[in-house]
């Protein structure tokens, strides 16, 4: 069978067919992924040495990124040996996706637009998670979409979502017309690798648009909770919405001090920038030289 190298010195084998992201995933091995079906380009890296085959279209890779040799781990599998220019990134590669019965516990309307769903899981069930990883939500064995977790793993279990409603979108359908208390769905995860790094910055700047706060007020809260985790000098959060109502949450938090602003693309308001957030953090002149930046939400944004 291939065998996959990575520059951190983790070895590990490919099944034929087999994505490289799958092999990896089912050998507890963490690698940089999102959407898992080559749309988002997170899993994007540079074969150094090998040959691979495509096993579904890498439709997030430029050809450019191609001509220099940058692959899809989620559409790939090894044809020989193969070496990336990628890291294990460690914990997240340990924790085992399950699927698990779940009832709505509690919804709350946080504007028009987004609705906050708490979802509960069978008493005893340990769900373990990293503060930025999203799950899949099932109803009647059919609809599935993934959600962001806007929480930090708790005692009681429960699982906070942020979803946005979509025109003519039949899970938003359920979710803003049907949906009621002790409703039974199936959740499936944990996915992602949008997650905090150890490794210390002067800044952090967190980049969001629209429910893309929701792994971002998870991460948020994991620094404000982990006393470990406070060595940054400054915390930056630009959050981008088209209207003032769009902004439905504001950070508090006892041991972070973080500068937030709010920015408005079509509304004019007193309390919050006007703009799009990545070009008021260019404006801003951020030295991102000496920052880590997270950004979640919209493709042209996070572009």
């Amino acid at each position: 069978m291939p065998i996959v190298s990575l520059t951190n010195q983790v070895t590990f084998e490919c099944q034929p067919g087999q994505t490289i992201l799958d092999a990896a995933r089912a050998q507890g091995i963490g690698l940089e992924h999102s959407c898992r079906n080559g749309r988002c380009g997170v899993c994007k890296t540079k074969v150094i040495t090998g040959i691979t085959s495509v096993t579904q279209p890498e439709i997030s890779l430029a050809q450019d990124d191609m001509n220099q040799g940058h692959i899809l781990t989620c559409c790939r599998t090894p044809d020989d040996h193969t070496v990336l220019d990628a890291e294990d990134l460690g914990e997240i590669g340990r924790i085992k996706v399950r699927t698990l019965p779940c009832r709505i516990d509690s919804l709350r309307r946080l504007n028009d637009d987004v609705i906050e769903v708490v979802l509960r899981l069978p008493p005893g069930t340990a769900f373990k998670f990293v503060p930025g990883q999203y799950v899949d939500i099932i109803y009647k064995n059919a609809l599935r979409r993934s959600y962001s977790i806007a929480n930090t793993p708790q005692l009681d279990g429960k699982i906070v979502l942020h979803i946005k409603k979509f025109q003519s979108g039949l899970f938003s359908d359920y979710w803003f017309n049907v949906a009621q208390k002790d409703d039974l769905l199936r959740l499936e995860g944990p996915f992602g690798t949008f997650s905090l790094r150890r490794a210390q910055s002067e800044t952090l700047v967190f980049l969001a648009t629209g429910t893309g706060i929701a792994p971002v007020k998870s991460i948020l809260e994991q620094m404000d909770a982990d006393n470990d985790l406070l060595g940054h000098s400054r915390i930056i959060l630009y959050w981008g919405g088209r209207f003032k109502e769009d902004i439905y949450w504001s950070p508090c938090f006892k041991n972070i001090k973080i500068s937030f602003y709010p920015t408005l693309s079509k509304d004019k308001d007193s309390a919050a920038r006007f703009g799009y957030v990545q070009q008021n953090v260019i404006a801003d002149a951020v030295d991102l030289k000496k920052a880590k930046v997270y950004a979640c939400g919209s493709i042209s944004m996070i572009n």
